[in-house]
């Protein structure tokens, strides 16, 4: 996995927009295109990370889970 940090200001620049306005009872937000670029530039990026996490994960759980134990005893039980 990897270990460069995300740049999610544009993502928590929205919320706080978001929260902003419904404080103050705004009906809408608007942003202008080079905020929206930036935003969905970095939801890509959250996204593309969180899904290769988990294809590593299910990789590594995968690789776990193929051990297979097996006990003879000549067909006797004791």
């Amino acid at each position: 996995m990897e270990d460069n940090q995300l740049n999610t200001l544009p993502i928590q620049q929205f919320i706080n927009a978001v929260k902003g306005a419904d404080a103050s009872n705004t009906r809408e937000l608007k942003i202008d295109i080079q905020t929206a670029k930036r935003l969905a530039f970095t939801l890509g990026e959250v996204m593309t990370r969180l899904n290769g996490d988990l294809e590593a994960l299910l990789l590594k759980k995968t690789e776990e889970d193929n051990v297979v134990q097996v006990q003879l005893d000549g067909g006797q039980s004791w």
